[in-house]
């Protein structure tokens, strides 16, 4: 009698991303002579290429399932592009203190606005594009990318630092104090493309500035928009910077960000993180304390609704000794959204009197939204104060039932108590301009 044949039945999800590609090639990469970073991003290219795309097999992506994304749909604007797709709000350029900005770099589709006071350029403070950065900077270039972030940190990254038409250039030099605040926009409009961006600061010895960076686009219902972003800053010693970033890239866009911070010797970073746009987010933040004396504090809100899923994934390395980091990242989630918050203290060893702190907060509004939130600590030193805690819950009923007795309708009480909710994270924002973009955008969600 024959042997009947085996028959093997294998289980579990199939791979669909493994099968999906981007569009993009080698020749897209610019490796001219003439260009300052042509070195810097064949390597990323490299890099990009010998790594394969991430997966939920991947500890860090677990919780964020890429296989839904349409690789292969997207492309890089070409040169104007711009011309012919939806114009900046108006809104998004308003000065955020007084009448008129610092200076002001708005990244559009194959394009950028740039501005800057004379003052300021007298003092020799670059702020400008990439593109200008390569003509009229490319020492300065050459010399602080790749520093912070690499390109071998993840896909995303090797990606962005090879194909990103379109950055940011910061360096106040040393002694400088810039008084008014920078003001970065990244506008994203346009269906199947991709926007590749690149942000770095230097701050040197002894100086400090306030810089906003924002990334925005319109909804676009039925499509699909792609951002892959960097961010690079070196607070050097006894330098300060108040960083704010805010996220409301409309929902159609898959947004994929490896952000990082060198703080140095008796230097201090104040950074604010807001996020409530995009169909997807992962975004990777690191906090680096290398200087004895560093200090960071990290603040961020999300708000979600609809099917929005984001992820962030936090790290405040303290890596040598007395030093202290602060961070506080709160979330409100409405329809069948998800967020997940995944946090790291890490204390390097020999790195005594770390005072480490973390907390986030989640306020579920509805009964299908979902919050995954993930503290934690890896400590190799003995001599140490590291706490952390995390909290899922929904409105507290009582706060609600004392509005509603004072004549106050459901949904006006439901607003002040999600408003009450932002309000410490509101408080740590240095100015009242911000705070207003901040707060319109979660009043937004709750309309």
């Amino acid at each position: 009698m024959a042997e009947k044949a085996k028959v093997v039945i294998k289980t579990g999800r199939r791979g669909e991303s493994a099968s999906k590609k981007f569009s993009f090639t080698s020749e897209m990469v610019n490796t001219s002579s003439d260009s300052a970073l042509g070195t810097y991003r064949a390597e990323a290219w490299s890099a990009f290429e010998n790594m394969d795309m991430p997966t939920v097999r991947d500890e860090a992506w677990r919780r964020t399932d890429l296989r839904k994304m349409p690789l292969e749909r997207f492309r890089i604007p070409a040169e104007g592009a711009f011309n012919d797709l939806p114009a900046v709000p108006e809104a998004l350029l308003k000065p955020l203190v007084g009448e008129a900005h610092g200076g002001q770099v708005t990244l559009l589709p194959g394009g950028a606005e740039v501005s800057l006071s004379s003052e300021l350029a007298a003092k020799g403070v670059v702020f400008t594009d990439f593109r200008t950065a390569e003509k009229e900077h490319p020492e300065l270039l050459t010399k602080l990318a790749g520093n912070i972030v690499r390109a071998e940190d993840g896909k995303f990254a090797a990606l962005a630092a090879a194909l990103s038409q379109n950055g940011v250039l910061l360096y106040v030099p040393r002694g400088v104090q810039v008084e008014e605040p920078l003001h970065s926009v990244l506008w994203g409009p346009g269906a199947d493309l991709a926007h590749l961006s690149h942000v770095i600061v230097h701050v040197e010895e002894g100086a400090s500035v306030t810089y906003v960076h924002e990334s925005a686009s319109p909804d676009e219902e039925g499509t699909h928009t792609f951002h892959a972003g960097l961010v690079e800053i070196n607070v050097a010693d006894g330098a300060n910077l108040r960083f704010v970033e805010l996220q409301s890239w409309g929902k159609h866009v898959w947004n994929f960000s490896h952000e990082r911070v060198h703080v140095g010797r008796d230097a201090n970073l104040d950074w604010v993180f807001g996020a409530v746009g995009s169909r997807l987010t992962k975004n990777f933040s690191d906090l680096d304390l290398v200087g004895q004396g560093a200090a960071g504090r990290m603040s961020g809100f999300y708000f979600t609704d609809g099917t929005q899923h984001l992820d962030h994934d936090t790290q405040q390395n303290h890596l040598v000794p007395n030093t202290s980091s602060d961070l506080l990242f709160k979330g409100a989630l409405k329809g069948k959204s998800r967020s997940v918050w995944q946090g790291m203290i890490y204390v390097a060893p020999g790195a005594q009197k770390t005072d480490g702190y973390q907390a986030n907060r989640n306020l579920i509004l509805s009964e299908d939204a979902r919050a995954d939130s993930i503290p934690g600590l890896e400590i190799s030193a003995d001599d140490v104060r590291c706490t952390h805690g995390a909290t899922i819950g929904k409105i507290d009923p009582e706060p609600l039932f004392y509005l509603r007795s004072r004549g106050i309708t459901e949904e006006d009480a439901q607003r002040l108590v999600v408003e009450g909710f932002f309000d410490p994270i509101m408080q740590r924002i240095p100015f009242e301009g911000v705070r207003e973009r901040f707060q319109q955008a979660i009043k937004d969600k709750l309309d």
